[in-house]
C-alpha cells in the first residue's frame, strides 16, 4: 500500500527517488534488511510514477477526444455524404 507521504510526492520527485533507490541496489554493499526496504521503497515509488502516468494518459485521451468531436461536429467529415 502507498504512503500519505508517497501519494504527495509530484511525479518527477518520485521517478528521481527511484533512480537513487535503484542505484544504491545496484552498488550492492546493503544488509538483506536495507536490500528489502530499499526494494519494497523502489516499489512505492514506481506505483506513485505509475498512477502519475496513468493520470496524465487519461487527461491526453480526453483532451484529444474533446479535440477530435470539437473539430467533426460542424464539418464535412470527407465521407462525401454532404447535401448538394
Amino acid at each position: 500500500m502507498t504512503s500519505n507521504v508517497s501519494e504527495a510526492l509530484g511525479y518527477e520527485q518520485a521517478r528521481d527517488e527511484l533512480i537513487e533507490v535503484v542505484r544504491r541496489l545496484e552498488v550492492g554493499g546493503t544488509t538483506l534488511e536495507e536490500s528489502l526496504a530499499l526494494w519494497e521503497r523502489g516499489e512505492e515509488l514506481a506505483k506513485v510514477c505509475r498512477q502519475w502516468l496513468e493520470g496524465a494518459r487519461k487527461r491526453l485521451d480526453a483532451a484529444l477526444a474533446e479535440g477530435r468531436s470539437g473539430a467533426g461536429g460542424e464539418e464535412d467529415d470527407g465521407s462525401g455524404s454532404g447535401s448538394e
